[in-house]
């Protein structure tokens, strides 16, 4: 039974990682996402101290005030003239060794230790259920990433062409009338849910492989948004089943084997993606060589 909750909550992290990522990669955004998964951080072990609890809600609305204060820091240190990357390098390296440091500090006894927060714990997810009078109804990780995964699904749903607008065409939207100020900062508070119902499972640091990765490889295969986001979907939760399976193999770590699976289905659409694959692409252009030498032989 173990077994079925680990690949359920890898699979729902794959899914709200995987809707996400693919307007964050649209947007040429992937590093914000990175930055976010790691700035969180602060807001988690904040939300802890002061309620004493691991509360998912409290850590949650901590973790998506400090996605926004993330991103306005960056949006700021840009417009003040930093570079984009620079921006983002110190202001999720400076808020991420704050939380590594209050973690040290005043979290140690706590199983709030920086391994659970690095690399995760979804091999024990199955032991931490809801409890509600007596009734056993599963892992608080699923409940938590299903509701997550519902909030994500419903605002992209019920506002999917400004994001597609603003995702392909900022310009465009601002002159119809579309606060694209609005719809970023609303983004971003989805990237933060997304990388707290993430934490416990895969750790700060493999949740931005979720993020991104997926969505990359949805890239090179498709360019049609709803398609980009299915395939998305469907190349995380892919790498959820292949990772973990390997992982009981090589008796390695869970979440690192799934999120390195998820670098192999990458690589295999970066090489043989039929309109973007590199071998793809190469076979092409010998094809339309050896007809012009067929011509010009004519």
């Amino acid at each position: 039974m173990s077994d079925f909750w680990i690949l359920l909550t890898g699979s729902l992290v794959a899914a709200c990682c995987g809707v996400v990522g693919v307007f964050l990669v649209l947007r040429k955004m992937a590093m914000i996402g990175d930055a976010i998964s790691h700035s969180v951080m602060p807001g988690i072990v904040i939300a802890f101290l002061l309620s004493g609890s691991r509360d998912s809600f409290l850590m949650m609305t901590a973790a998506l005030v400090f996605g926004l204060i993330t991103t306005f820091l960056i949006g700021m240190f840009q417009r003040s003239g930093v570079q984009s990357d620079a921006s983002i390098g110190v202001v999720f390296t400076a808020l991420f060794a704050i939380g590594v440091i209050l973690v040290s500090l005043f979290a140690r006894q706590v199983h709030l230790d920086q391994d659970a927060i690095l690399y995760g714990e979804i091999a024990f997810v199955h032991w931490n259920v809801w409890d509600v009078g007596g009734v056993d109804l599963g892992p608080k990780a699923v409940w938590l990433l299903g509701f997550t995964l519902l909030v994500i699904g419903a605002v992209i749903g019920l506002f999917y062409k400004q994001f597609k607008l603003c995702s392909f065409d900022p310009a465009l939207a601002a002159a119809l009338g579309i606060p694209v100020a609005f719809f970023h900062y609303l983004l971003m508070g989805l990237v933060s849910m997304a990388t707290v119902s993430s934490f416990e499972s895969v750790g700060a640091i493999l949740v931005v492989g979720m993020i991104i990765i997926p969505a990359s490889t949805a890239y090179l295969l498709t360019d049609k948004l709803g398609v980009m986001i299915a395939l998305s979907i469907a190349s995380g939760v892919a790498s959820v089943f292949l990772g973990y399976y390997v992982s009981m193999a090589l008796d390695a770590s869970i979440a690192g084997c799934i999120v390195c699976a998820s670098g192999v289905l990458f690589i295999a659409a970066f090489l043989f993606s039929p309109s973007h694959g590199y071998v793809m692409r190469k076979l092409r252009q010998r094809k339309l060589a050896s007809q012009s030498s067929l011509s010009a032989s004519a």
